[in-house]
């Protein structure tokens, strides 16, 4: 249960997933959390995130994986197992009661259910609608056809086919995969989150209207009532518990029609998060016995995603020393990027020092700008002046859009130096 001074102590594993890395987005900011990272391959993004992070575990299908994973979870005195990957959410729910916490997902029936889609397809036939399946090369096939693998995920295996000759050759190289209808229409993911009583209590529709490698790059908000009839038919028919999600895609008739459901969060649930709705959150206090109440914001929002880049840097400071004008301070403000970096910095006990050759009373742009208190010294430089010789540790670094500036401490003091546009490499995400 959540108490004010323990924290309710959750692995995410594999922490490196895109899937894994929603999940803390979505657990890191909450004072009742401590999440923790481990992974089976390196190098993964989960290092770059998590505070608690490693070591590594075996691959789930290793036969070493479920020992070295509950010594991981004794060790660490984990709560509950947030699974990140299908196959993982299946291993450990084949164990759960060997485990020695609890694993954050629905029962190990749905989990071997939805790890199949053409088992899934049957479950679901004549109650919601699912696409067509073929039987390998019959010749009164309709053309194109869309082929993908029974136990895949991230779109990894699939192919639309134009021609028997094409059909014939995949086959040959993967003949278990399924042989389906080609749906042409607009993609929907629906996030849905149903507590321990069984009871839906969300289902949120999204089109995907972009999407890389499987991962949904651009999605906005959809409302039609089939979405959320389609997840009460699903919810009735098997047992849930937590986030879940399931995909549709339009026909050529431009009917929904189920591509697969799976017993996890979705990678691009984040929408849903900044909408109000926090599924994992939830999915965490429903393990905790509380019943929630889920009360989705109104208004509009889009989500697009591009890739994102986190840095390891191997410098030691304790100290950073930074201009003001056109670095801290631009023409529509002060920089978020560097703020962020400067606070991150105090949180960190550095000392904040500002150089600067600014014209007017420093003191009073700092309290327009809301920046008194920040810095641990303030230091007008005389124009001429060496900023370098203002500067008497070595245990620093220095901070300027001005490349004379930098150039010049570098090379009286060695530290280093950064531009504005380079601050990003000092940001620290492991929080």
């Amino acid at each position: 249960m959540l108490g004010k001074d323990t924290k309710t102590r959750i692995l995410i594993f594999p922490c490196g997933t895109e899937i894994a890395l929603e999940i803390h987005r979505s657990l890191s900011q909450s004072t009742h959390v401590e999440t923790f990272g481990a992974n089976s391959v390196e190098p993964n993004h989960g290092a770059f995130v998590f505070k608690n992070y490693g070591p590594l575990l075996p691959l789930a299908y290793d036969p070493l994986f479920l020992p070295q994973m509950f010594s991981y979870v004794k060790e660490h005195g984990i709560d509950y197992v947030y699974p990140a990957h299908d196959d993982v959410l299946l291993t450990l729910a084949r164990h759960a009661a060997d485990l020695g916490c609890d694993i954050i997902g629905p029962p190990c029936e749905t989990c071997e259910l939805f790890r199949s889609k053409s088992a899934t397809y049957a479950r679901f036939a004549g109650l919601i609608p699912v696409p067509r399946l073929y039987e390998p090369m019959d010749e009164r096939t309709p053309l194109p056809l869309f082929l993908k693998p029974d136990r895949g995920e991230g779109s990894r295996g699939t192919m639309l086919v134009h021609s028997t000759e094409e059909w014939a050759a995949a086959l040959d190289t993967d003949p278990t995969l399924l042989s389906m209808e080609y749906l042409p229409g607009a993609e929907y993911t629906v996030d849905c989150f149903t507590d321990r009583h069984g009871n839906l209590r969300f289902a949120g529709a999204r089109e995907r209207v972009r999407a890389s490698c499987g991962i949904s790059t651009h999605t906005k908000p959809v409302h039609d009532v089939l979405f959320s009839e389609t997840a009460a038919a699903i919810n009735e028919m098997v047992p849930l518990r937590g986030a879940w999600f399931f995909q549709m895609k339009r026909n050529q008739q431009g009917r929904p029609v189920l591509l697969e459901a799976a017993p996890r969060v979705s990678g691009g649930m984040g929408l849903y998060r900044n909408l109000g709705v926090n599924l994992p959150l939830l999915s965490v206090y429903d393990r905790l016995g509380l019943d929630v109440d889920v009360q989705p914001n109104g208004y509009n929002i889009v989500m697009d995603r591009a890739l994102i880049s986190r840095f390891d840097i191997n410098i030691v400071y304790d100290h950073v020393f930074i201009d003001l004008d056109d670095t801290l301070l631009r023409e529509d403000g002060v920089a978020p990027l560097i703020a962020a970096f400067l606070f991150q910095c105090r949180n960190k006990k550095k000392k904040l020092h500002l150089l600067t050759r600014h014209t007017g009373d420093v003191e009073q742009t700092l309290t327009k700008y809301a920046l008194c208190g920040l810095f641990d010294t303030v230091t007008a430089v005389e124009p001429g002046a060496s900023k370098s010789a203002v500067i008497p540790h070595q245990d620093a670094i220095f901070i300027d859009d001005s490349h004379a500036e930098r150039k010049e401490v570098r090379e009286a003091t060695g530290i280093p130096v950064f531009s504005p546009d380079a601050v990003e490499c000092l940001l620290d995400w492991r929080q």
